[in-house]
């Protein structure tokens, strides 16, 4: 499989669950932590991950996690020391090379590896590396959290994305550099189900009280995708073609077993939908989850099949609202439309639809297949998969939905900091990273003006960057040879700066004329607006610098296109 490519140069959810807090550390220590996870500095970039077997052991009793992560790599320069993460409260039981234990130094949560001799550019090496302990439950969703069902159940979970992939498992956690393929082995006490990324291969009774359950990824994925859900899960499922649509097949476990297996060819045609819930919730599932297949046909509609079909698509019940790991989605909306229930951009359209489902999946095509390199580029994960909500409401319910849809986003932007801040230090923007960047998304659209240019445009997109990290840089690259024109004073307008464009326009009712200017924080910031009538809009060009013309409709009529573009007017003389 290719090697997911650096090309250029979070999480919409609301906890049941208070947050848990890191102990404090002195801020030089948060600052270096941060630097050390976020920096891809030479220790990281000397070699490219190809491989990883997790394989380790759960005990809910004790809440503790042992065992080891064989990683393979390649290594991309002569080098002696590589950089892997662990968190420090973990134990490191040894790392090894060639049946042989090497020396390794921690600074904070990383780890430096030393091998007995350089390694040459090319050359491909394997390590061991044996950790266990208990992991500290903090962050937003826990980051791994031990926790008990409604029932008294243990119930465990991992959604890491802000706290990093090493708060549970030694790992090379940045998103520059993600492992080729992986192999994920979980043992559990035998009376819950662990269900994680990846083609379930099978399961293995231990005969001390614990079966492991082993999972394949086929595809390149992210550390922080890696995902753990033990509990009392029951199972069903449904199988779909490539493109998204239903197959009339059977949901028992023999038709399920032979959906896997017709499914693990990529062009065999057949996609499995797996779905996890407690036993409680069972019937609410089966009704809910009816609306992964009509989703599934809108995101194919715009973006082509299903980026994971070897692995297939997994929607499993988690007691926080959601999170997009890779081809094992976590839903916890609570089997119910809007976003817990509520009107989520206040329109009166997310109440018929559940947003859990549809954003969380939604990531699959943005945020797993075509990923960030840096955290400050996240907008390429939220504001596209904001954006892709829009998209599931134009497939469903229309355009005129569609826009009003995610202009309801408005009111949740702060502008109070630019989306994209400083690369090579792990700080994740703020959520207008979601609400602006899907609204930028929107203004472009009204920007091309031309829907069938601008779907196609999405569609290159997800071809061109699949399974690949990028920054935003490369999607402007690829957008300006679409526009035909220089489209970079215009995102980083969006997304370097935190006010809006403001378009100023001063009317003469003597001369019955408007006169039109961009004032905007980027330099040489200029982008087209429709203007005028609405039953026939005038587009106008405005630049940094002022122009005339006669008003196309009468001063009191005349109108901004202000739902297909996100920007502020000031007028003066009417």
């Amino acid at each position: 499989m290719p090697k997911r490519a650096f090309l250029a140069v979070v999480l919409l959810t609301l906890s049941v669950f208070p947050t848990f807090a890191q102990e404090e550390s002195p801020r030089s220590d948060r600052a270096r932590r941060k630097e050390l996870r976020g920096a891809y500095g030479p220790l990281r970039a000397n070699n490219d991950l190809l491989h990883c077997h997790l394989d380790i052991r759960v005990e809910p009793d004790t809440k503790r996690v042992s065992g080891k992560n064989t990683l393979r790599f390649r290594m991309l320069e002569d080098a002696q020391r590589i950089q892997l993460d662990l968190y420090a409260n973990l134990e490191i039981g040894q790392i090894l090379f060639e049946n042989a234990p090497l020396k390794f130094e921690r600074e904070l949560n990383s780890v430096f590896i030393d091998f007995p001799h350089v390694i040459p550019a090319g050359e491909e090496a394997v390590i061991e590396f044996h950790y266990s302990g208990q992991p500290k439950e903090q962050g937003r969703f826990g980051g791994i959290a031990f926790r008990e069902d409604p029932a008294g159940r243990p119930w465990i979970n991992t959604a890491c994305e802000g706290e990093g992939s090493s708060i549970w498992w030694p790992s090379k956690d940045q998103w520059r550099d993600e492992a080729d393929s992986m192999d994920i082995s979980v043992a559990v006490p035998n009376d819950l189900v662990n269900v994680s990324n990846g083609r379930f291969l099978g399961k293995d009774d231990l005969g001390d009280g614990f079966t492991r359950w082993n999972y394949r990824v086929h595809y390149p994925i992210n550390a922080y995708n890696v995902s753990l859900n033990i509990g009392a899960y029951e199972h069903f499922g449904e199988t779909i073609n490539i493109n998204g649509r239903r197959e009339a097949k059977g949901s028992d476990p023999d038709s399920l077993r032979r959906l896997r297996e017709s499914a693990s060819d990529p062009s065999g045609g057949d996609v499995t939908l797996d779905y996890y819930v407690l036993p409680e919730d069972l019937d609410k599932a089966k009704e809910q989850f009816r609306q992964v297949v009509p989703m599934m046909e809108a995101f194919t509609h715009y973006f082509g099949e299903y980026p994971f079909p070897k692995d297939g698509y997994k929607l499993i019940q988690v007691p926080y609202t959601g999170m997009e790991h890779q081809s094992a989605v976590t839903y916890g909306n609570g089997f119910q439309n809007g976003y817990g229930g509520r009107d989520w951009t206040g329109v009166g359209i997310s109440p018929r639809f559940d947003f859990i489902i549809i954003h969380e999946t939604g990531h699959e095509w943005f945020g797993n297949a075509v990923t960030a390199a840096d955290v400050a580029d996240m907008w390429i994960h939220e504001g596209w998969t904001t954006y892709l909500e829009s998209l599931y409401v134009e497939h469903q319910f229309g355009t005129a939905d569609a826009i009003k849809y995610v202009n309801g986003y408005q009111l949740k932007v702060s502008n109070e900091r630019p989306i994209i801040q400083e690369r090579g230090n792990h700080n994740e923007p703020d959520q207008d990273m979601y609400f602006k960047g899907a609204l930028f998304l929107n203004t472009l659209r009204g920007v091309f003006n031309d829907d069938a240019k601008w779907f196609a445009l999405l569609r290159e997109t997800y071809e061109k960057f699949r399974y690949q990290s990028i920054l935003t840089e490369d999607l402007i690259a690829l957008f300006n040879e679409h526009f035909g024109g220089d489209l970079t004073p215009v995102f980083n307008q969006y997304l370097r700066h935190a006010d809006l464009p403001v378009l100023e326009l001063k009317f003469s009712r003597e001369a019955n004329t408007v006169e039109f200017r961009w004032q905007a924080a980027e330099p040489g910031f200029a982008m087209p607006v429709r203007v005028g009538d609405p039953a026939a809009w005038t587009t106008i060009q405005p630049t940094s610098e002022g122009q005339t013309i006669p008003c196309p409709v009468s001063i009191d009529d005349f109108r901004v296109a202000m739902d297909l573009y996100y920007i502020e007017v000031s007028e003066t003389g009417r």
